[in-house]
């Protein structure tokens, strides 16, 4: 059975995500498209919960959020136990988000990234494993201690 993964944006985002919905279906994911529907102004916040909750409560494995420079949807993303959401504006940011960081939500920069660079991140997210070993005591810690 094929990946599930879901996708959101905004309304600056929203034309690299109709791109990315694309080839997400020819690299053989389902996708499951959070919104927006258009480019008409939106609330970012609504769609990185969206997506967030999806991998917080184990719907998702990973999720994918666009927003102008992906600063929001990392924020609101972030506030959701268990994920990790990583901005990432090249391949090799996006490899270590994945190698040292196990990010579960790639978010893109949607207004300064070209929609080619857009895919090529996505592709570098989706294939990078995380690497383990040191680095597992790392993102252990990023959760906070319950008292």
């Amino acid at each position: 059975m094929a990946e599930r993964i879901p996708i959101g944006a905004d309304h600056a985002g929203f034309a690299l995500k109709e791109r990315l919905k694309s080839e997400l279906g020819a690299m053989g994911y389902e996708v499951d498209d959070v919104g927006t529907t258009s480019e008409d102004s939106v609330d970012y916040p609504d769609f990185a919960h969206r997506v967030a909750d999806r991998v917080e409560r184990g719907e998702a494995r990973r999720g994918i959020l666009l927003c102008g420079s992906g600063l929001g949807m990392s924020y609101a993303a972030n506030r959701h136990h268990g994920v990790r959401a990583a901005i990432a504006w090249s391949p090799e940011i996006a490899r270590l988000s994945r190698e040292h960081n196990d990010a579960n939500v790639l978010v893109l920069p949607a207004r300064f990234i070209e929609a080619d660079e857009g895919v090529e991140i996505l592709r570098t997210w989706l294939e990078t494993s995380f690497e383990g070993g040191r680095h597992v005591r790392r993102v252990e810690k990023i959760e906070p201690e319950s008292e």
